[in-house]
């Protein structure tokens, strides 16, 4: 029941992982789907309340979670139960994706490029780590240079909604550094990923990532016009592809 209870969370909360979990094999939704109810759960936290100390408390809340399911005693609660497949560095993976979403708690900008770097690739490619591993793969610096790549496509495609809310998104927020974000996390991109099913499930999430990307490098004001995300019929063609085809 905590699994459905991830799904249905998943499903109202963040459709397109929730498409790329069902397109993965069943028993890889058991651990897709937990992952990114919790994700939910964590990247809201900052934003459901106007005080910092109860974000802050939010947070904490799910990183005391994390300590308990490492020490083999997990609390009460319908994504906790279904995170029960992690092990000591999946918990530890997971508590740096907490630990980067305090970020969404303030009103500063990112201090420097390497912050903002780290805070898409722990908030993005560490969930795409966690499952990974929990699906018997490895992350290697090709799956790491996707992480990075899909968190920089989501984020460039919600800066209007991070301004509305009163944050500072972008170190460089002109066009042409825009572009240039865009077209460093696509020459990174790797050409082959040599990952096994079900492991590579852990990927489909990506789907549509590098279209979008692609679109930043081409028309870099659709950021800040909001014009940048992907039509719905073109999301899901990236997601066949990527599910049927092996191609991200």
């Amino acid at each position: 029941m905590s699994v459905q209870a991830c799904a249905d969370l998943v499903a109202r909360g963040d459709p397109r992982r929730f498409r790329a979990a069902m397109a993965a094999p069943l028993a890889a939704r058991e651990v897709l789907l937990p992952l990114y109810a919790f994700n939910i759960e964590v990247s809201r936290a900052p934003w459901v309340t106007q005080e910092p100390m109860i974000a802050e408390m939010r947070l904490q809340w799910w990183r005391d979670a994390l300590e308990e399911i490492s020490d083999g005693r997990a609390r009460r609660h319908e994504v906790v139960d279904a995170l029960g497949f992690l092990d000591a560095q999946g918990a530890a993976t997971l508590d740096q994706v907490i630990a980067a979403r305090r970020w969404d708690i303030y009103k500063d900008p990112f201090e420097d490029e390497a912050a903002f770097s780290q805070y898409l690739q722990r908030t993005s490619g560490g969930l795409i780590d966690t499952a990974l591993r929990a699906l018997g793969g490895t992350p290697t610096p090709a799956t790491d240079a996707i992480g990075y790549a899909a968190g920089l496509a989501r984020y460039l495609v919600a800066v209007p909604a991070l301004e509305a809310r009163g944050r500072v998104p972008l170190l460089d927020g002109r066009a042409a550094a825009i572009s240039s974000l865009a077209q460093d996390a696509l020459r990174a991109w790797p050409g082959r990923i040599d990952v096994a099913m079900p492991a590579q499930a852990a990927l489909f999430e990506v789907a549509g990532a590098k279209a979008i990307l692609k679109r930043a490098v081409a028309d870099p004001l659709a950021v800040a016009e909001g014009r940048l995300d992907l039509p719905p019929g073109r999301e899901k063609l990236s997601l066949l592809a990527a599910a049927f085809l092996r191609r991200l």
